[in-house]
């Protein structure tokens, strides 16, 4: 299976509209969060993508909620969001949750602390694709280390055989490993990454 994952288009017209010729290449588009800026253009943003066919799985990031993402993505049939839940496409789960992990400083954000992250992380299948908006900690997440302890708790547990995040974009395009785990920061520009 052959994915096309992106993160943080953040409102960007042209990348969006490079990303929506890209997954024609594509068995599963994967869209780890910040499609809006600040929860502004969430609409406009998806209205460029809504044009992709290709089954599509999207997390919220940390600038646009769970609920407005879904609303946004009620016309498009080959979307499905994912916040603490999973879906099984041609047989491999994905298991997707989005926001900011831990709590980020700005009052706008849609974030989780990572006890919340914990719980909502428990039903994550092992062996599956993980998709999040925020880094597991340690991992892909900055010089600061921003990333999440829950997140990377589950991959340590979990075993997926790909996670696939964003959210840090200083390691925006950059790749690692948690075990067997195959680790993406994907960024703005459309990954191909084979499962």
């Amino acid at each position: 299976m052959r994915l096309l994952a992106f993160s943080d288009v953040h409102r960007n017209d042209r990348t969006a509209r490079k990303l929506a010729d890209m997954a024609a290449d594509a068995d599963v588009v994967v869209a780890a969060g910040d499609f809006a800026d600040l929860h502004i253009g969430l609409d406009k943003l998806i209205d460029m993508l809504v044009v992709i066919e290709t089954p599509t799985v999207l997390v919220p990031g940390n600038n646009e909620t769970e609920d407005a993402l879904r609303e946004a993505c009620q016309g498009w049939k080959a979307a499905t969001v994912l916040h603490g839940e999973g879906k099984t496409i041609d047989g491999v789960d994905f298991y997707g949750l989005g926001g900011g992990i831990p709590t980020t400083p700005w009052d706008w954000s849609f974030d989780l602390t990572e006890e919340e992250a914990e719980a909502k992380l428990a039903e994550t299948p092992e062996g599956g694709v993980l998709v999040v908006h925020s880094p597991p900690k340690g991992h892909l997440d900055g010089p600061r280390e921003l990333g999440s302890e829950a997140i990377l708790s589950a991959i340590q547990e979990k075993r997926p055989r790909v996670a696939i995040c964003g959210h840090v974009h200083e390691d925006g395009g950059k790749e690692d490993r948690i075990g067997p785990t195959r680790l993406y920061n994907v960024g703005p520009e459309g990954t191909f990454i084979e499962v």
